[in-house]
């Protein structure tokens, strides 16, 4: 898989792809991250990228041109699957859209800045929005580390057991049961007993069970998605 994120700050964005998961998957070619900053797009003497938005209003506006001439070179070097746009105004991320976008070969990533981008890059370049969250950020780098880190842990051979993750909450509309870790008796808080008795069809039973109370009790609403 490659990934390109075009970012008016990409620097805030190098140190999560150096270290942890995401670094071994880079360092064993298992994905493939590019970052690309606006300013070496734009024809401004100063490297301007933001304007003024027409009809007056606080805030700045990412303009057109440097987007459209860096998502047109990217384009004429191979195909896209998607050209995802990070912005608050967007449907919320979920683990069904990072496992659909686990499967892509190519994808670009723009993220927000200032007051966000000209409309019409939205209308005319972004494939798909995506949110992190009904809340607001200086910029879209945060929340494109917490797209690409979602989709890369997906990817074949970067998680050492790769069974982890079908077995991480939202995979099957449920959140995950609870876990345990030795010693099995700490300060008198035992862990429970199936889990320590070997009969393995009890204990993915107990794991259900589990599984299914913590989301009527936190997550009644995932019980009701298809």
């Amino acid at each position: 898989m490659r990934i390109d994120i075009i970012s008016a700050v990409p620097e805030l964005m190098h140190s999560p792809f150096n270290t942890s998961i995401v670094k071994r998957a880079i360092d064993k070619k298992l994905v493939d991250v590019h970052f690309h900053n606006l300013r070496d797009y734009t024809t401004n003497t100063y490297r301007q990228i933001d304007d003024y938005p027409f009809g007056g209003g606080a805030g700045m506006v990412l303009m057109i041109a440097p987007i459209d001439k860096c998502i047109s070179e990217l384009k004429a070097a191979r195909n896209y699957d998607e050209i995802i746009y990070m912005t608050p105004d967007a449907p919320v991320l979920n683990q069904k859209t990072s496992n659909s976008l686990s499967l892509c070969e190519n994808i670009i990533i723009l993220c927000g800045h200032y007051k966000g981008v000209d409309q019409r890059v939205r209308e005319h370049f972004i494939t798909k929005e995506i949110s992190i969250g009904d809340f607001v950020l200086s910029g879209g780098e945060l929340a494109a580390t917490v797209l690409c880190d979602s989709i890369i842990r997906l990817l074949p051979g970067v998680l050492g057991d790769e069974t982890s993750a079908l077995t991480d909450s939202f995979q099957d509309n449920l959140l995950a049961p609870p876990i345990y870790t030795r010693p099995s008796n700490y300060n008198g808080w035992e862990v429970p007993e199936v889990l320590t008795s070997g009969n393995f069809p009890k204990i993915e039973a107990w794991r259900e069970d589990k599984a299914l109370q913590r989301t009527k009790q936190i997550r009644p609403d995932l019980l009701n998605e298809d």
